[in-house]
């Protein structure tokens, strides 16, 4: 299949752009319609309502006994049919010629706002037999924040969000989990889809969202093959409006402050613990008791300067605002939803700026989006979705993680920041540390990053051919592109000596541009296309889909990536109480070997909704409704490995080793091959099974949904044990196998109690995981294998991006710290230092053996991924006044704290606010060691000792609002007029006691990781 090509998509654009023209251009016909309104059954409906939207004269009329009704319209006008406990249907007015109108009865879960979108298809949820949570983003709150990952968070069941990495301004690193985890292999990020496309969502504006969905069992992540066994998570954007125009404003500013940062020690502080740790390495004291006392009484700043970089050079809050503007609205032929946004978050480093630049961290985003809706013809459907958005990032030339380590990690008595010359100060050890020349004189760059999307399809009726049938076809272009400027400059640091003469250190430059440069330029198209069969037969319903796609991903300098596949689906219902679906793709990988590239993957799943039953129906009085499911089937999962790509084929690289030759024996380099090649490679196989319940009681206020779920993933790939003698690797075995299991559940009460209106929701999730095969090396103890652990025991953090510092479970398992001599001497010789004293870290002796070395490492159960995760929230409402809230947290995680705290290790100097509470003979109780300035091995050994309970339960996010009266607004004659107040990550509750840590996000505002931030919010919506 040969993709379209782009030049064929612009001149579509050129022809819908006159079908628009022309649709503007026709004039208003008048019509008097006539027709008749019956149910499924095809009895008359007497009392429907039948108006004209946007009608300003409010022109309406009601059918009569028989179901019949006349009124004067135009061509242009929708007409809205409304009838109790039933569907309201739309229905365009040229469209309607005598014939019968059916409404649909409106059946618990089945009403206007009970759509469930899937994989090219809509559903009610009546009819959903599969496992999917959905959100609207009008029940979100609106918070001016960079990434929409931030407001997700804690609000759907079996969907976990983890912030990780850089949180500077602009950057979005966060990890997504649905459900569990199954697989040890890298890449276990679920597939996100906007509008059926996949594509990112971080950087939307929560304006251009309708819903978010998380779908999570087989029975519909089969229709995406072999990309989506560790689930979907699907975001449906805003369309036009088929009732009314509607034009919104919001506009918000808002103060962003660090949740945790660094507390740097003074010099006085960091001096007399710098000289404890130099005694305790067998040294003497570095600093003399008269530079303690200058560093005390700040006689002499520029020999005994007194810094604290954190203070003077990071801000405590930082501003951030956003701007949304939409217009929505549409007649008979077309629909629209329009948005234009602004956002700008502040960085929080304080100065930096000079005449030329400022390198103080900003970030800009602009959001464009256009979605139209074109009814082409009584039997053609077209619409045409365009996108945009550019972003600018400013940034220091030294580089987020230099500058933020050099402001926390710097001693305070390094140097002093600017010399009695006015020239930066500086050392021999810190020759390029200084960080007021980092912001003023090291440059400055701007990322400029430009996204255009564009998606446009097709829905033809079929009905002259088979009555149901309609053909479609789908295509989706994307493009970016990142431009980099802005000005270079190096800069010299001075240390002024005893004789009265500076030092140089670097050389300083005048300012210059850089030179600009184009990088991460990417271009997807996805197309599909085929056919649906929508059908009732009496109390037979059916739906059936089939779609091949093909997608291509375009990166300069980078072979493309491209898959394709063939996607059904068949829905059936009986009497709209028994439900059937029966899914199943044929897709393929380029990750394989040509003849062994696609696999089958089916997954059937059904539901009953056992309330409608006659044995039901009067056995109580609480019980409205009760549907319960299940399914099973097999998806799978292309990204195996982070190791080379086409790993069935053998490669060979450039190497400087090679063989002497000749009587000078001089080298000539050769090539060397690769890790040999597996061309049996394929697939993860994730067989997923999932049964559950849906439940309304007592009169529909309560919802609970619940599931049980569980995988069993096969084919994982592993390390290939081959005898060395053989002399080379193989790349990777598919011979690994793990599972997860658990259960997720949802409940939601809404209640009205006269003017107060409230609604309470929460979710839990808790899953666990185990490896089941996996190959480890010979010989290796049993108490040190993998096999029976969590899927996260062979796995570091730091190669999942997820939220704490790198750690191996494969550690120490200490016993305290050592108090006396006594202790050392009756313990296992220690042998990783070579003189263990008091003060350091007392480990166990596994193996017995009486000395603790590697051997004594066991594998442990300490785990970064959760057990489980949950939130729970409340909306209430009195009158004029409205107020939301969201706790999140999660149990059964644990982070590390050693690269944080780092009291047992110095780094050669380094001590920080930790430091503080080490082990002395007279505090005995510390929390950490002794400090060390060489021979540190015993106490920076991996060991569980720097390990932590991650479990928090966190304050999300509150949102308080006030509508003004609508007497008062209808006089301004606008709609409403709301103002509001709200914040983001307010309180936090977790385990840690006095460590000043963030239990979501360790590192953050530590080492040289960009502070985790709550904001502090103000905000007016204003709609017309």
């Amino acid at each position: 299949m040969k993709l379209i090509k782009s030049k064929y998509i612009i001149c579509l654009l050129f022809l819908w752009v006159g079908i628009l023209n022309t649709y503007g251009q026709k004039p208003d016909e008048r019509l008097t319609v006539t027709g008749k309104v019956v149910d499924q059954n095809k009895n008359p409906l007497p009392g429907v309502a039948i108006s004209i939207q946007e009608d300003k004269t409010n022109k309406a009329v009601a059918t009569d006994s028989n179901g019949s009704f006349t009124i004067e319209t135009t061509t242009s006008d929708v007409l809205i049919f409304k009838f109790v406990g039933y569907r309201t249907l739309l229905k365009p007015a040229g469209e309607i010629s005598n014939g019968d109108i059916t409404l649909s009865k409106s059946l618990i879960d089945a009403g206007d706002d009970d759509d469930v979108y899937i994989p090219f298809g809509v559903r009610k949820k009546r009819e959903v037999t599969a496992t999917i949570s959905t959100i609207k983003a009008d029940d979100l709150p609106q918070i001016p924040s960079s990434s929409l990952t931030n407001v997700f968070t804690g609000r759907l069941p079996g969907l976990a969000i983890y912030p990780s990495g850089s949180q500077q301004p602009g950057y979005d690193a966060s990890s997504f989990l649905v459900r569990g985890r199954s697989s040890y292999n890298s890449n276990q990020e679920p597939l996100i889809l906007v509008d059926g496309i996949e594509r990112t969502f971080s950087q939307m504006d929560l304006g251009e969202i309708e819903s978010v969905s998380v779908l999570k069992d087989a029975a519909t992540l089969a229709w995406y093959g072999m990309y989506a066994a560790n689930g979907v998570i699907y975001v449906k954007t805003k369309r036009g409006s088929a009732t009314s125009t509607k034009v919104s404003f919001d506009a918000q500013a808002g103060l962003q402050a660090p949740l945790q940062i660094a507390a740097p020690l003074d010099s006085y502080s960091y001096a007399t613990l710098y000289n404890e740790a130099s005694i305790n390495s067998g040294g003497t004291a570095v600093y003399s008791p008269a530079a303690l006392q200058a560093y005390q009484d700040g006689s002499d700043p520029i020999k005994y300067p007194n810094n604290n970089f954190v203070k003077d050079f990071t801000k405590k809050v930082a501003p951030t605002q956003r701007y949304v503007a939409s217009v929505t609205g549409g007649n008979a032929f077309i629909k629209y939803y329009t948005l234009l946004s602004a956002y700008q978050q502040g960085g929080i480093y304080k100065g930096g700026s000079n005449d030329t630049y400022d390198a103080n961290t900003d970030f800009n985003r602009y959001n464009l989006r256009t979605n139209l809706d074109l009814h082409v013809s009584k039997n053609l459907d077209v619409a045409l979705d365009i996108g945009g958005r550019i972003t600018t990032l400013n940034f220091p030339n030294a580089g987020t993680s230099t500058f933020l380590n050099t402001v926390y990690s710097t001693p305070a008595n390094a140097f002093p920041v600017i010399n009695p010359n006015g020239t930066y100060g500086g050392t021999s050890v810190f020759t390029q540390s200084n960080p007021r020349a980092m912001l003023e004189a090291r440059g400055a760059s701007t990322d400029l990053v430009r996204n255009m999307i564009a998606t446009i399809s097709a829905k033809q009726k079929m009905d002259g051919i088979l009555k149901g049938l309609s053909a479609e076809v789908f295509y989706a272009y994307d493009i970016a592109g990142l431009y980099r400027s802005g000005f270079t400059q190096t800069y010299a640091t001075y240390e002024l000596n005893s004789t009265g003469q500076y030092l140089p250190y670097g050389i300083d430059t005048k300012v210059n541009y850089q030179s600009n440069a184009f990088s991460g330029n990417i271009k997807k198209s996805e197309f599909w296309a085929g056919l649906d069969y929508n059908r009732t037969f009496g109390k037979h319903d059916i739906k059936f889909s089939t779609r091949v796609s093909r997608a291509n991903i375009s990166t300069f300098g980078i072979l493309d990536v491209r898959r394709e596949g063939w996607s059904n689906r068949l829905s059936y219902n009986f009497i709209q109480r028994y439900f059937l679906d029966l899914t199943a793709s044929y897709s393929g990988s380029e990750n394989f070997a040509p003849d062994s590239r696609y696999g089958f993957f089916p997954a059937a799943s059904a539901g009953w909704i056992i309330s409608d039953e006659d044995f039901m129906k009067g056995s109580t009085g609480f019980l409205d409704f009760l549907k319960i499911r299940g399914s099973y089937g097999l998806v799978g999962n292309d990204a195996i490995g982070n190791a080379r790509r086409f790993a069935y084929n053998d490669f060979y690289s450039r190497s400087t080793t090679g063989y002497t030759f000749g009587t000078t024996y001089a080298g000539v380099g050769g090539s060397g091959q690769l890790a040999l090649a597996n061309p049996y490679l394929t697939w993860e196989k994730a067989y997923k099974t999932s049964v559950g319940f849906d439940a309304k009681l007592f009169k529909q206020s309560l919802s609970i949904s619940a599931d049980y779920f569980y995988e069993h993933r096969k084919d994982l790939t592993t390390s290939a044990l081959l005898p060395s003698l053989l002399g080379q690797s193989l790349i990777y075995v598919n011979e690994g196998e793990a599972e997860y299991k658990g259960f997720e559940t949802g409940i939601n009460y809404n209640k009205k109690f006269g003017d107060f209106n409230l609604n309470l929701f929460g979710n839990f999730t808790y899953n666990v995981s185990k490896i089941l095969a996996v190959n480890e090396a010979a010989g290796l103890p049993q108490y040190q294998k993998s096999l029976g652990h969590p899927i996260s025991s062979v796995i570091s953090t730091a190669a999942t991006a997820t939220t704490s510092p790198s750690y191996s479970s494969l550690m120490l398992i200490s016993d305290g710290i050592f108090q006396n001599q006594a202790q050392i001497d009756a313990s296992p010789k220690q042998q990783l230092s070579r003189d263990v004293k008091p003060g350091d870290i007392k480990y166990i002796d596994q193996n017995g053996d009486g000395v603790i070395n590697d051997l004594d490492r066991i594998r442990t159960d300490f785990n970064f991924v959760p057990k489980s995760y949950f939130g729970f929230g409340a909306s209430l409402a009195f009158k004029n006044f409205d107020v939301n809230f969201l706790f999140q947290g999660t149990s059964g995680r644990s982070i590390t704290i050693q690269q944080l705290v780092n009291a047992g290790n110095t780094n050669n100097g380094y001590l920080n606010q930790f430091s503080v509470d080490r082990w002395t003979p007279s505090n005995t109780g510390a929390p950490y060691p002794r400090l060390l300035l060489s021979d540190r091995g015993n106490n920076t050994a991996a060991s569980d000792f720097w390990i932590r309970s991650g479990d928090y339960i966190r304050l999300k996010n509150v949102e308080l609002g006030y509508s003004l009266p609508a007497s008062f607004t209808n006089r301004l004659k606008i709609g409403q007029l709301r103002f509001y107040v709200g914040g983001l990550n307010l309180l936090t509750f977790d385990k840690l006691g006095d460590l000043n840590i963030d239990p979501e996000l360790p590192e953050s505002g530590y080492n040289s990781s960009y502070p985790f931030m709550k904001i502090y919010s103000f905000g007016l919506n204003l709609k017309f």
